[in-house]
């Protein structure tokens, strides 16, 4: 009887990895295969002495003063206008919102709707202290060895310039696009975009444009960054999270640190135990949506063990969901993450304070609701605060998660193509931007919002992003320079949403 039940049970063992092998290999790539692109002759030492000027220019934009720098954006106009001639003596550019550029590139097809490409002109400051840790100065523009070095080179003067040099280079070889091309430089992206990106979809949107295609700074061409995958992955951004901040103000009886209210019952207390309780409770982590359409597209190109659990996640879905939360930057893709930012109560030693006020900053998933989100906040704290004690308010600047770009639509795959040409070994996967960018503004007037910059990037690399020691190498920028040439001349050209 043992041996029959032993038999049974190898039996079904073999049966169970007999099954995964099969659906492993039958989850075939799902790369699109096209021939790599002949490079198109860039002059490195140019273009790279041209970005650096730009970065030299302090663009750093404020929330509230609309002005601040204003000086050097309008420098950064001039020093454009005497870059690039040609874009700037055929393109029609506006001025919107007081800082923001738009240029016009018309089409010859009237019929065709047009497409955008953005970039933004702003950038953050540097971290006040930090000054003396950068290996160049953090607004030189030097170009050395191999890099030009300082804040904007990545984020985003790398991005805006690439695609005027790629204009500049297509209107001197007498290119003319059949549709409608935008090219829209927001001035206050690292502060929202309200008086930029969002001024100049209104406008457009005043004109009657529908866009057909819109892309924008966001994920990258990934080498050595996601485990189990040795190609780099170039991930596209379909969505971008929404944005939701709560604060939380606890009252009670003020009064003398020396005599102290029952434990657990001073605003501090009842603070500490409703953040404690909110940390301890996240919102609920899946494989589904956007970060599952990636995994499944980059499953059949992984290696050993993770391309046999990403293939059978019915199998080995709790296994994988435990070790994408285990990383800050997988567990985002999962889950509306929680973030405990400002805490604040109390102004003296002795005194216990009578109010305590924190902020917590939601990241939502698409499909997450703020109402959603507020529900669960109130289910997290239960009963660590009572009800007449507690007070929730949502903050301003709160929006839904973005509207997800289809992947099955003709405007994908001609982006999923160029990025395959140009960068011939990567692979190409949808994916999930958690930060904010400009793109949002346009969605009431376009079904197609990509998050993408042809920018290759390593785990080393991605901590310079709004960091220290930000730089772009010359390399990779001449090859922006190509992606966007050749974006160009495959969008506009083609008809899929005419």
């Amino acid at each position: 009887m043992i041996k029959k039940v032993l038999w049974a049970v190898l039996a079904g063992v073999v049966a169970l990895a007999a099954f995964v092998a099969i659906n492993t290999v039958r989850k075939g790539s799902r790369q699109l295969q096209v021939p790599p692109l002949a490079p198109l002759a860039i002059d490195e030492g140019a273009v790279a002495q041209r970005l650096g000027q730009a970065v030299r220019l302090q663009t750093v934009s404020s929330q509230t003063d609309a002005q601040l720098n204003a000086d050097r954006f309008e420098a950064l106009h001039a020093l454009l206008q005497q870059q690039f001639p040609r874009v700037h003596a055929q393109l029609t550019r506006e001025t919107v919102g007081g800082l923001s550029l738009l240029y016009t590139w018309p089409g010859s097809d009237p019929q065709a709707k047009p497409m955008l490409l953005m970039a933004h002109q702003d950038v953050v400051p540097i971290a006040p202290g930090t000054e003396g840790d950068w290996q160049q100065p953090p607004f030189s523009g030097a170009v050395e060895g191999g890099y030009i070095w300082g804040r904007g080179s990545w984020d985003d003067k790398g991005n805006l310039l690439s695609q005027l040099e790629a204009v500049e280079l297509l209107l001197q070889s007498g290119w003319q696009p059949p549709r409608t091309v935008y090219l829209a430089y927001g001035a206050d992206e690292e502060v929202g975009g309200q008086r930029g990106a969002a001024q100049i979809a209104a406008l457009l949107k005043s004109r009657g444009v529908q866009l057909d295609f819109v892309i924008d700074e966001g994920l990258l061409v990934l080498d050595g960054v996601l485990p189990g995958l040795k190609p780099p992955a170039a991930v596209i951004g379909i969505a971008e999270k929404g944005y939701l901040s709560v604060q939380l103000t606890v009252s009670a009886t003020p009064g003398h640190s020396s005599m102290p209210p029952p434990q657990g019952t001073s605003a501090i207390a009842m603070m500490a135990a409703a953040l404690t309780k909110l940390e301890n409770r996240q919102m609920p982590a899946a494989i589904r949506g956007v970060a599952g359409e990636m995994f499944d597209t980059l499953a059949p190109e992984m290696s050993g063990f993770s391309r046999v659990a990403l293939s059978n996640l019915w199998l080995f879905g709790p296994l994988v969901q435990r070790q994408l939360e285990g990383a800050a930057s997988t567990n985002a893709l999962l889950r509306t993450t929680t973030a405990l930012t400002i805490v604040s109560a109390g102004n003296k030693d002795n005194v216990l304070p009578g109010r305590a006020e924190a902020t917590v900053n939601f990241r939502m998933l698409p499909g997450d609701t703020e109402d959603g989100v507020l529900q669960h906040v109130h289910g997290a704290i239960d009963a660590a605060v009572p009800a007449d004690q507690l007070k929730l308010e949502t903050l301003p600047g709160a929006r839904e998660a973005s509207k997800v770009a289809p992947t099955g639509s003709a405007q994908y795959k001609l982006l999923n193509q160029t990025i395959r040409e140009v960068f011939p070994d990567a692979l190409v996967a949808p994916g999930l931007m958690v930060g904010g960018t400009d793109s949002v503004h346009y969605e009431p007037i376009s079904d197609h919002i990509f998050k993408f910059s042809p920018v290759r990037a390593n785990s080393e690399d991605l901590k310079r992003f709004h960091g220290t020691n930000e730089r772009l190498a010359v390399k990779n920028y001449a090859d922006a320079i190509r992606f966007y040439h050749r974006l160009i001349t495959q969008m506009a050209a083609a008809r899929p949403g005419a």
